[in-house]
């Protein structure tokens, strides 16, 4: 998904008229393209010893939500020194809200909810972008309310967001899902020839590189 269709997606959405682009929207990469980009200076990992997986999301970005299952599947299979680490994104202030739900689900402990919110907004069509729309979500989930509304401005949610923000500028992220290996090396459906299986092939492929230091 392009920025400017994220930002359209915010907008819409918070008119309660979202909008969402069919698979097909993505431009078609040039023949001969390389599936991937090197990320210079890399990005160090937060885990020691590990190879990071990066996935650069958006809850409204549809081609995140088609992903998100065969993301979770891949994970359950990953190398033993591999660790998925999802990264919320928001080009435009709007999206803001999307990534401290993401941040608060960690820290309540409740993670099952990630794939929901994806089911809630692309499915149910349910307007999940302000935070009261959120807590009332959360609420029906068995999330209590008042513990959430504490945990999304908290200080801890504010810096991981920042951080995700961070991040995205860093790897110079345009569009959603996005996978960046190893802090290196950046792929996505798009630059893997407009497909998600081609993009988890392609993280496969960057795994080794990253590895090695190549």
């Amino acid at each position: 998904m392009t920025k400017l269709l994220s930002r359209l997606l915010a907008v819409s959405a918070l008119a309660a008229t979202a909008l969402f682009a069919p698979a097909s929207h993505a431009q078609a990469p040039q023949a001969g393209a390389q599936p991937y980009q090197v990320v210079n200076p890399p990005i160090p990992s937060d885990h020691n010893g590990k190879i990071e997986v990066m996935e650069f999301f958006a809850y409204t970005c549809p081609h995140c939500a088609a992903m998100e299952p065969m993301v979770e599947s891949w994970a359950k299979t990953a190398p033993a020194d591999v660790v998925l680490v999802q990264v919320p994104v928001a080009f435009n202030a709007a999206m803001k809200p999307l990534q401290q739900l993401y941040y608060t689900l960690q820290a309540l402990n409740r993670p099952d909810l990630h794939t929901k919110v994806f089911v809630a907004i692309h499915q149910e069509h349910k307007q999940l972008f302000t935070k009261s729309a959120m807590a009332d979500w959360v609420a029906a989930q068995g999330v209590d309310r008042k513990k959430f509304e504490e945990v999304f401005d908290s200080f801890s949610v504010n810096t991981q967001t920042e951080r995700a923000t961070q991040l995205s500028k860093q790897a110079n992220i345009d569009g959603t899902p996005s996978y960046l290996v190893g802090g290196k090396f950046l792929t996505s459906p798009v630059m893997a020839g407009n497909s998600y299986q081609g993009a988890l092939d392609e993280v496969n492929k960057l795994i080794p590189m990253a590895r090695d230091g190549k």
